[in-house]
């Protein structure tokens, strides 16, 4: 048991932290140093983990780091820098799932079970990370990636709703009216194709 949450924390930690360091990263490119102002262009988790966001994703199997500080002034276009700032995130989780998919294939580990759970708790992880940031509700990234899909026109009138309405949409799926919530209901076929694409035949 211990070695269990030994290796989910060690997971939840890497995993969110490249999260967070990849906004960051992006930003500081795109031009803006208000992260690295901040000191959250590092990989040091200290920096970058939200004990909620933290402890969800112990319960919950999804959650979230500290938000990265950014001034969308700082971008030359604003409205697609935020957008790719906070794609970054998911996207670099994503990719990390797949670095560590195509370890767990080719590195030989077959025989060393805490390697083989340690890879495997990385990947799903990974993948729970990225598709839930990418809900389409405030704070997650997924609301500044389906903003900057809009027209500029609407852009305003949808930020608004979803400042407003976000917080309780997120508390009304996140309740376990049946025993799984309504946001588990929909995001775990999704990662769990994920897994089965990423995961040698066996292991899922």
């Amino acid at each position: 048991m211990i070695i269990t949450f030994l290796i989910s924390a060690i997971s939840i930690i890497l995993a969110i932290t490249i999260h967070e360091f990849s906004h960051a990263f992006v930003a500081d490119r795109l031009g803006d140093p208000t992260p690295r102002a901040h000191g959250r262009l590092t990989l040091n988790p200290l920096k970058h983990l939200d004990p909620l966001g933290t402890l969800a994703l112990f319960i919950f199997r999804f959650g979230w780091g500290k938000p990265i500080p950014i001034d969308p002034m700082n971008l030359k276009n604003p409205s697609r820098g935020e957008m790719l700032i906070s794609l970054a995130g998911p996207a670099s989780n994503l990719v990390t799932a797949l670095i560590f998919s195509l370890a767990f294939r080719f590195l030989p580990i077959a025989n060393i079970p805490l390697l083989i759970a340690f890879f495997y708790t990385t990947i799903a992880i990974s993948i729970t990370l990225a598709i839930f940031n990418l809900i389409p509700l405030y704070p997650l990234d997924g609301s500044k990636i389906f903003l900057g899909l809009l027209p500029e026109e609407k852009r305003e009138s949808w930020e608004q709703a979803l400042v407003q309405y976000s917080t309780p949409i997120l508390l009304l799926l996140l309740i376990p009216f049946t025993g799984n919530s309504l946001i588990s209901t929909v995001i775990f076929p999704i990662i769990n194709f994920f897994l089965r694409l990423l995961l040698p035949i066996g292991f899922f």
